[in-house]
């Protein structure tokens, strides 16, 4: 009997995260690189070593060996080298295409409760002990793939002038009626996920 209760929780905790991007960085690029930073004061700061931050795409910058975190209330976008960041809610996100004077942004961070799970997971109990007091014994079975961080991307429209995330929850507070309806009627495609660029920008120009 308890032979199969250790199989049991062996299947129910021994897990692996699928259809998920993984990395060992904790930043978007290898290394840090210029960029020029808008403030909302107008003014603009030339800073010599700077990365995003994939904790939470925020904007991280070297004070001697020492990586800091930027203060994000004050940063309207971050620009690099190879693309713009623009801050939306907390997030720096990038343009991934646009349609029309409207555009689709995509911010990528860790997925930390993802991340956490799998770790705890992997414990796997070897014994039990069902006497007065229930005791455990536990081996981790993580593999280096498991400690690869898996990635979610997050993103928003800039729909006329607004930036608003790409939910139906979201977009359907700023949606005219019609908007709405060709929103539902986008979202019901059986190819159509919320997830896949492409179904963003057709959903995207289906709205203007």
């Amino acid at each position: 009997m308890k032979t199969n209760i250790l199989f049991i929780i062996m299947i129910l905790t021994v897990q692996s995260l699928f259809g998920q991007v993984r990395t060992p960085k904790l930043t978007a690029y290898k290394q840090f690189k210029p960029s020029v930073i808008l403030l909302k004061d107008g003014r603009q700061l030339k800073q010599p070593l700077t990365n995003i931050f994939l904790k939470n795409s925020s904007l991280l910058y070297l004070r001697g060996t020492q990586s800091m975190e930027a203060n994000m209330d004050n940063i309207v976008s971050v620009q690099f080298d190879d693309r713009l960041y623009v801050k939306i809610d907390s997030l720096l996100c990038y343009q991934v295409d646009t349609v029309g004077n409207d555009a689709l942004y995509r911010a990528t961070i860790i997925d930390l409760p993802a991340y956490k799970q799998q770790l705890k997971n992997n414990q796997v109990i070897t014994s039990m002990d069902l006497g007065d007091q229930i005791s455990t014994a536990t081996i981790d079975i993580s593999s280096e793939d498991d400690y690869l961080f898996p990635l979610i991307d997050i993103y928003y429209f800039r729909l006329k002038g607004q930036y608003v995330r790409t939910h139906e929850r979201h977009l359907g507070r700023i949606l005219n009626k019609e908007q709405k309806r060709i929103m539902k009627t986008f979202v019901t495609m059986p190819d159509f996920s919320w997830t896949d660029e492409k179904s963003l920008l057709r959903l995207l120009k289906g709205l203007q």
